[in-house]
């Protein structure tokens, strides 16, 4: 295997408008020749299909929901970032490009950092065109506020539901192709395996999750933009629904893997109250803002947070980072503050938790103004705590949130294998070892707005396809595999629930490869996980049949691919003997507890390649090199 980045030459401030020159394209009177699979309908998916249909392309678009609208895009609530400068503070496309390239502590690619924040201006313009109502101030000009890792406003909201305005978007922009029939949609539809023919991808073969049919769809070229992976924990802030399966099929297709072990955790989501949760809330990393974090300074204090004076507070945030106080990156804070609930300055009855406090901010803008920024989220809050954070602090705990990690793509988006492309969460390429708060939406709609019309173009203009239809017999294979493995599943005649499974894997993957890891504890995971995975194949409890309706069935399926994707990601964490970002190994810290890289030996993204089921990944290394911002401690104090 073979990792060809494919950077164009040139200054890093021209490298993207370059490379467009230099791209084929595909004549407006052929376009209708080709198709295009679009798997997943969030910012990424939607946007790249509503793009890519409007450009006369033929796109089928497939999500297991019933409706686009339902992706788990909508649950992103803070905002989505830009370099416009709208507030005159010093913002520009450089300090977003260096803010995020040192945000990833420094283990992301230059040249794909460069030209999302140069794209980023252009995707506010086309979501107010159509129609995204961002927050305005009292003259009419779009609002700001800041987000971690970030000393300017650069982030544009709309109050704390910007994911799901941004989705409203581009789900219009959709309908407009599939009434057009420039695109055909398919829900209710789930992506159970990648069709590679002569070495490029050709299709897909899915599930319909109505009437459990296998069926075959061919194309020109595939698009994943699935999400990402954070339920391989179990609880995280991820809808229950998100999974790994797509982009599991590919690597297993012969799709790289990149950075596995990345896994952010987001130090605002409502703490866990029992064993019984499902999943959990995650609360705005925008509270930030104007919430203040503390403690009491005093261990196990149990009083009511409105009765421990100022004095005997600690807002360690503050004390430890006084350049960037309560907005440093989602990393840094959520280690912080398992810091000092380890050591016994928690707060909530588990101890898990710390105070996110409004008081200062009702007292200086009042009460109305706090409505008008945050009010659905405190609405939310008091919803599931049954406590107003308009009178007393909101309990904090970190949780899983969002992977860096994914297939690994070139800077055109594609994949290791030709005429694959991935998008958004589902790729490794602009996030790093951690991701600033408010570029997740920035990413996606880059990628499918203003990226991949481009990318996808040069590829079909430059590539020789045959003419396919789902007779080839790599589509009956992939079929019959299919087939098979969902016999299996439903073969299982075990006693123990894919619930109870998944949990015990999630627990194992949050204590030994989450917040913190060692050596020692990741290879007690790697010894657990095939004995859990065995404990599945054999022990588990799939009730029901495939000719129906079976959520049992969807389920299983997609812990049996995190069962395998959570030894991928303990290996990489295993191999990567430094820490940066979010993966933090106790071994490699600063006296004071700061992550410590090894740019000597791991200034590198590390790429898995798939040797078989019984034995052990490849792992390849694409060597990151910066000459724009110099590798430095990172540091936010």
């Amino acid at each position: 295997m073979e990792l060809n980045a494919n950077l164009p030459f040139g200054p890093i401030e021209q490298k993207w408008d370059l490379k467009r020159f230099e791209m084929k394209l595909v004549s407006p009177a052929n376009r209708h020749k080709h198709s295009i699979i679009v798997v997943g309908s969030g910012l990424a998916g939607a946007s790249a299909a509503a793009s890519l249909a409007e450009q006369g392309y033929y796109v089928q678009c497939f999500c297991y929901h019933d409706s686009p609208r339902r992706a788990h895009s909508i649950a992103a609530q803070g905002g989505i970032n830009a370099a416009k400068n709208y507030q005159n503070d010093g913002d520009s496309i450089y300090r977003l490009f260096y803010d995020t390239v040192k945000g990833g502590d420094f283990r992301s690619r230059e040249a794909n950092v460069y030209r999302l924040a140069q794209i980023s201006v252009n995707i506010i313009d086309q979501c107010v065109a159509q129609g995204v109502p961002f927050a305005r101030e009292y003259s009419g000009l779009l609002d700001n506020r800041s987000f971690g890792g970030a000393q300017v406003s650069r982030t544009f909201y709309a109050r704390g539901q910007t994911g799901q305005q941004l989705l409203l978007g581009a789900y219009q922009a959709l309908e407009h192709q599939i009434a057009a029939r420039q695109v055909k949609m398919f829900p209710r539809t789930e992506m159970l395996d990648l069709v590679v023919i002569d070495g490029h991808a050709r299709g897909i073969v899915t599930r319909n999750l109505i009437t459990g049919k296998i069926q075959s769809f061919v194309a020109d070229a595939v698009i994943l933009a699935t999400g990402g992976y954070g339920n391989v924990f179990y609880l995280s802030t991820n809808a229950k629904h998100s999974n790994a399966t797509a982009i599991w099929r590919a690597y297993k297709r012969g799709a790289a893997f990149a950075n596995p072990c990345f896994t952010q955790i987001h130090p605002t989501c409502i703490p866990v109250t029992g064993h019984y949760q499902s999943k959990l809330t995650l609360m705005s990393e925008s509270l930030r803002n104007d919430g203040r974090i503390w403690v009491p300074e005093q261990k196990k204090d149990r009083r009511p947070p409105n009765q421990i004076p100022e004095s005997e507070r600690d807002y360690f945030l503050e004390r430890r980072y006084p350049s960037f106080g309560n907005l440093v990156p989602r990393d840094v804070a959520s280690r912080a503050a398992k810091e000092v609930c380890d050591e016994g300055f928690g707060v909530g009855e588990s101890g898990f938790g710390v105070y996110l406090d409004f008081a200062d901010a009702i007292k200086s803008v009042g009460v109305p103004v706090i409505n008008e920024r945050y009010g659905n989220l405190f609405e939310m809050y008091e919803r599931i705590t049954a406590e107003n954070p308009y009178e007393v602090p909101m309990r904090i705990y970190p949780a899983v949130h969002y992977t860096m990690g994914g297939l690994w793509v070139d800077y055109n988006l594609m994949s290791t294998i030709p005429g694959l492309f991935v998008l958004g969460e589902a790729n490794f390429s602009d996030h790093g070892a951690n991701r600033l708060g408010a570029s997740a939406l920035m990413q996606g709609l880059a990628d499918g707005y203003f990226i991949i019309p481009y990318t996808i173009g040069n590829y079909l203009a430059t590539t020789n396809l045959d003419k396919l239809g789902i007779e080839h017999p790599a589509f009956t294979v992939t079929e019959n595999d299919i087939t098979l493995r969902v016999k299996r599943l439903l073969g299982i005649s075990g006693k123990r629930t894919v619930d109870s499974l998944h949990q015990e894997l999630g627990k194992l993957m949050w204590n030994e490869c989450g917040m913190v890891r060692n050596e020692a504890g990741l290879r007690h995971a790697l010894a657990k996980i095939p004995q859990l995975r065995e404990e599945f194949w054999h022990n588990a409890n799939v009730l029901g049949g495939n000719d129906e309706f079976n959520q049992a069935l969807e389920k299983a399926g997609r812990v049996a691919d995190f069962l395998e994707l959570a030894e991928l990601m303990c290996r990489d964490a295993l191999q990567r003997e430094e820490s940066c970002g979010c993966h933090f190994r106790e071994e490699f810290q600063t006296p004071d507890g700061e992550a410590q890289r090894d740019d000597e030996h791991f200034c590198y993204a590390s790429a898995w390649e798939y040797a078989g089921d019984d034995k052990q990944p490849v792992l390849h290394k694409e060597p990151l090199s910066f000459e724009y911002v110099p590798l430095t401690k990172r540091s936010y104090k």
